[in-house]
């Protein structure tokens, strides 16, 4: 059996972060969520994989390469042009033979729950009615969903799927739809199971990296690869990359990750939940807490970081501070999106500079490639390659 993983979008509502990369590459816990589920389907059985690709798709490419790092066979298939899950899926129907599970690149599932479907029937998990263990009908984005079921972005197909493609219409949102499909079989006669999930999580908007980055973190093995000085003080599990060096006076309150040749202290406070990439350098005065710091990312003095997420090479001036708490205590506002928390920094695409004493206010979006001069005051949303003084 193949597995088609769908990852040719950008994910433009993980703004500022996609400017540079494609969703499914954005890091938790140290490894790209696509990562995090190629690995779950290789440990439920299945060794042949279909990526499709489009959007920065040389990224996608160069990490995986043919997947022989992770034990698998990984193939390519280029979506030119985004129409839809069931235009991706009608490109691939000369290449898959028998039943073949699809699902969306930016999930994370178990390997328990996929050997369960892989071994079902055809089946798929949308907002649905559901009449005994079969589907009677699919709620594509309903405002007032009949059924507290969702659709999980995760199907197990059999061949007759392509027919259904083949007379799919247009969406509404001008794309081939694979749950437009999945409702022409079932109005067509054809049988479509479901199957509940006992894990799945799906990361649609930045601020959702960190709750999954802080669950994935719960099941983090302790070892330090890098070295530690004396007088540093580790607490719970932490790991710490090779070529990684922690001075002394370092407090590290797990669970923590901290990637390869990084330089941490002294002197600084690192607190749970908190992933940091490769080649970072956290330094002394420095607190940083829930968070998610990608490579090649400096944060050298004085710094607040708080519930944030920050892109590859940024650099944050002397001290800069992230604020994660309205004064008002209401919820935070980003991108004007309620993120419906009381807690969450700045999300920073990659490339952004902070002079010295910047403040960012809570829900900050910086665009890849801003610089924020010495003494701004920033809230709101900032565009890319912008410049505030």
């Amino acid at each position: 059996m193949k597995a088609v993983i769908l990852a040719a979008g950008e994910g433009s509502r993980m703004r500022p972060l996609t400017f540079t990369r494609p969703k499914v590459m954005l890091p938790i816990a140290g490894k790209p969520i696509l990562e995090h589920l190629l690995m779950e389907v290789s440990a439920a059985g299945i060794k042949e994989f279909v990526l499709v690709v489009g959007y920065r798709d040389e990224q996608v490419r160069s990490y995986f390469a043919d997947g022989a790092k992770w034990g698998v066979k990984i193939s390519y298939c280029q979506q030119t042009r985004q129409l839809g899950t069931a235009h991706a899926l009608k490109q691939l129907e000369n290449q898959l033979e028998g039943n073949f599970l699809v699902m969306n690149g930016d999930i994370l599932a178990e390997s328990a729950d996929i050997s369960a479907l892989a071994a079902g029937s055809e089946t798929t998990l949308s907002v649905l009615e559901t009449d005994g263990d079969r589907v009677r009908c699919i709620h594509e984005k309903s405002a007032n969903p009949p059924t507290n079921l969702a659709n999980a972005g995760l199907y197990l197909f059999t061949p007759r799927i392509f027919k259904a493609i083949s007379d799919t219409p247009l969406s509404p949102r001008g794309e081939y739809e694979i749950t437009s499909s999945i409702q022409l079989l079932i109005d067509n006669g054809t049988e479509v199971g479901y199957r509940r999930l006992v894990y799945w999580q799906d990361v649609s908007y930045p601020w959702d990296l960190l709750d999954v980055n802080a669950s994935m973190l719960k099941n983090l093995a302790p070892c330090v690869y890098g070295t530690v000085e004396e007088n540093v003080v580790i607490k719970g599990t932490v790991e710490i990359g090779e070529g990684s060096l922690v001075r002394s006076g370092a407090y590290i309150e797990g669970p923590v990750l901290i990637g390869k040749n990084c330089d941490i202290g002294p002197n600084c406070y690192i607190r749970p939940s908190t992933s940091i990439g490769d080649n970072c350098r956290v330094g002394a005065s420095v607190e940083i807490k829930n968070s998610i710091i990608m490579d090649n990312t400096k944060i050298p003095h004085l710094n607040y970081v708080g519930d944030s997420v920050i892109g590859q090479n940024c650099n944050l001036g002397a001290g800069t501070k992230l604020a994660n708490l309205r004064f008002d205590g209401a919820d935070i506002i980003a991108g004007g999106v309620n993120t419906r928390r009381r807690k969450l920094g700045a999300v920073l695409g990659d490339g952004v500079e902070t002079g010295i004493n910047v403040s960012l206010n809570p829900g900050v979006l910086i665009g890849s490639g801003s610089r924020i001069g010495p003494g701004a005051v920033v809230s709101g949303l900032v565009e890319p390659n912008s410049y505030i003084g």
